[in-house]
Formats: C-alpha cells, structure tokens, sequence
C-alpha cells in the first residue's frame, strides 16, 4: 500500500512539474521508474569523474545536483537536477538501452510510453546532447526523429508502428531493458572513492601527527624545538594560449539564408518537368537540395526540363535505376557577423517557451553545449518546429534573439509545410 501511495504522489508531482515544460523526467516500465532527459557529455578521465562532474555542475548546467556514467567505447556522464522531478538511486533508461543493443553503435529510436514519447540517439556510441528526451507532445518526438533520419548509416530505426514510418520496425521496450545493466543516478556532492579515501587517510596522518607531537612533549626536555613548513615551490605558468574565437563571432546571417531558401524553393517548385514530380526541399547555408521522381515518362523528359529551366544548377545526378533524379543550387555568399548572446540558458529558454505560448506553436526545445578545442563550453538551445509560413515570417521573429543560427530548413512541397531548425547560443 505505501509503495502505491508513493508511487501516485510521484506521478503527481511528475503531472505537475510537466504543466510549465515540454518534457518529462522519466516513465515507469513494469514497476521500475526510470530516468529521462538527462543532459550527456563527454568524459575524459574515467578513472576520476567526479572532478569533471562537479565542474560540469557548476559550468554547464547550474544547479545539477545528480548524474550518471554511461561506460564503453565512448565513456559519457549525464546531469540532471533533482528539483525537476529527478531522484537518487533511479535508474537511468537511455544506458540500460545502449546495454540492450550491444552491437549496435549508432541507432535512431522513439518509444511509446505511459507518460509521453521517449526519443533515443546514439551515433558512434555517444548519446547526443539532445539525443535522450522524453516529449511530452507526440508531433515534437515525430519532427525530431523525423529530422534525424536524413542521416544515414543507422544500425537500428524504432519507431511506433502507428507513424507508418518507412525502414523502421517497433521493439518493445519492457523487453529491451528486463535484462540490461542498470545504472543509477548519484548525488553529485557525495564523498566516494577517491575524495573518500583521501579523507580517511587526512585524518590518519593527524591523528597520528597529534600522538606523535604529545608523546615527544612529554618524554623530551628542555625546549621544543619549533616546526618549520617546507617553502613551497613557485610553479612557473606555461605562456597561455590566445584566447580562441567565439562561435557567434562568424554567425552566417540567418536573415540572408531564410532569403535564399525560400527564393531558391520558389525557383525549383516552378519549373516544369512533365510525367516527374519534385519531392522535398531542403535547403542549407551551402546548397538547396531536391529530387524528381519518375511518374510516367522518360529520362530525357527531365533531363530536358532541367537544361531548358531557367535555373542555373550546382549540380545533378541520377539514380542507378533512372527513376529518380536529385539536384542542387548553391547558395549565394552568406554574410558573416559577430552576433553575441543576450540571454543566459534559464532565461533564454523561458522566453522561447512564453513566445512559443503567445503564438500558439509548439517548440521542440533542448539546451545543448559544445566544448571547443581548448577545452571552452559554450552553451546553447536547440529549437525546431514545422509550420504553414513561409522563412520571411519567421525570419522577422526569430532573428530578433541575437546569437541565433540555421541548422536546416525543409520544405513539402505536398503539405505546404515548412520545417526549421537551429539553436540561439547562450551566457
């Protein structure tokens, strides 16, 4: 009866805390809770992580009180912070599932879940930054495993059955994880290992300092002889490498690219091609990419639609069996400015989340940090979404947050739609 009483207030709390955000902390398989949207990054030194832990709590995600270590290959920890429904001793889902599928080291996958839809991406044996999330609204977990698949070279695709997805199957996940290795989530503060064993030798040593230094007052005479410290060494600091640039010093400037994109979909939509139908756009800072497929007709009717069109292409190719054929505009000279951040991670994602509310369309949403080679963490939020308008409206909201970038942007030229994605640096 109390582990029943306890379980409902926890999915209370959990129901509550997810009233004000887009994801969930964690779900409940058979009885057993596991932990969710954790934040992964890398480890360098598996043999003492609790340093790069502690410092990650501090630097990279303010107020982590708890973590994981994901062992193998590529050795990782995750952070989370207790106060958005997070616990000690839970254990963590995304590492039972990567022991689940030991031989596969990259996989695409979104299970469906009591509490929501838990979306899972591992390349190369690393959990991305946003590749742990359980979203809470479906069309978010279906636009963000959607945008993935472009990437080729997946071991496994999961997705629910019902999303009718192509090249993907569904597993069962209470199967998955009955028998995988579990990991817990740790309190990040706690003595252990190392720390732990260096305290109890600490006081040894003074303990047996103490002993010593009475014992030789009491059986000496005469005066006692004063303690001198040892001088320490000055250590000579190495000269300090130049300071590195910042990435948003050479931000390419989104307003130009949501331009060319959609002056560039608008070229290729309109030329003619009889018997061919055009498929999805996708245009980047480098290049608009699309493709024709073979209704009826032949090769040489494209072929000759393409030369004829008043569009000059960077390049064409054809598929081996000549029904499809796949071609590209390069995109003009992007301009390139220093665009610096505003606004600090909470805060920045506060404000997406009340203009996300005040126009009524969703975000996906997930903080994310990369490390540059010396070793600087920069912090910034992913944001992506579909929608009816086209780039120059968004381009007149989002442009306003400085630091932001453009990852990508797709077009379905059956649906109407318009897919963005990018991410707006932060303090």
């Amino acid at each position: 009866m109390s582990e029943n009483n306890d379980q409902t207030s926890e999915e209370f709390n959990e129901a509550t805390l997810n009233e004000n955000r887009s994801w969930g902390s964690g779900f409940r398989l058979n009885g057993t809770r596991y932990a969710t949207s954790l934040f992964w990054q890398p480890l360098r030194n598996s043999d003492d992580p609790y340093t790069e832990v502690e410092e990650a709590s501090t630097n990279v995600l303010e107020g982590a009180d708890l973590f994981a270590i994901k062992k193998g290959k590529s050795p990782q920890f995750g952070l989370c912070v207790s106060s958005q429904g997070y616990k000690s001793g839970t254990y963590v889902a995304a590492v039972s599932l990567i022991s689940a599928l030991p031989y596969v080291s990259s996989f695409l996958a979104v299970f469906k879940v009591k509490e929501g839809w838990w979306y899972v991406c591992v390349r190369n044996d690393v959990i991305l930054s946003d590749g742990d999330m359980l979203f809470l609204n479906e069309e978010d977990a279906k636009a963000q495993f959607s945008s993935m698949l472009v990437v080729p070279d997946w071991g496994y695709k999961i997705a629910p059955a019902e999303w009718n997805i192509a090249d993907t199957r569904e597993e069962n996940l209470a199967t998955l994880l009955e028998n995988a290795s579990k990991e817990s989530l740790q309190k990040i503060h706690a003595l252990r290992g190392g720390k732990l064993l260096a305290v109890i030798i600490a006081g040894c040593l003074l303990g047996a300092w103490l002993i010593s230094t009475l014992y030789s007052l009491i059986t000496r005479s005469g005066a006692v002889k004063p303690i001198t410290a040892p001088i320490a060494i000055k250590k000579v600091e190495p000269n300090a490498p130049p300071p590195e640039p910042k990435p948003w010093e050479s931000i390419e400037d989104p307003s130009e690219i949501f331009e060319y994109c959609l002056s560039g979909v608008q070229d290729l939509i309109n030329v003619p091609t009889p018997g061919w139908v055009i498929g999805g756009i996708t245009c980047s800072s480098k290049a608009i990419v699309t493709s024709w497929h073979k209704q009826v007709g032949r090769l040489i009717w494209i072929d000759k639609a393409l030369k004829n069109a008043d569009v000059t292409f960077a390049s064409r190719s054809i598929s081996p069996n000549g029904n499809e054929v796949m071609a590209s505009l390069a995109m003009p000279k992007i301009t390139v400015k220093n665009s610096p951040p505003t606004y600090i991670l909470g805060d920045l994602i506060n404000t997406l989340n009340d203009l996300s509310q005040s126009i009524q369309m969703p975000f996906g949403i997930s903080p994310q940090t990369t490390t540059s080679p010396q070793q600087n963490v920069y912090k910034s939020v992913k944001i992506s979404f579909s929608s009816k308008h086209d780039p120059l409206v968004w381009r007149d909201i989002l442009t306003k947050f400085s630091g932001f970038t453009i990852n990508v942007i797709k077009y379905d030229v059956h649906a109407n739609t318009w897919y963005y994605e990018g991410a707006i640096y932060a303090l």
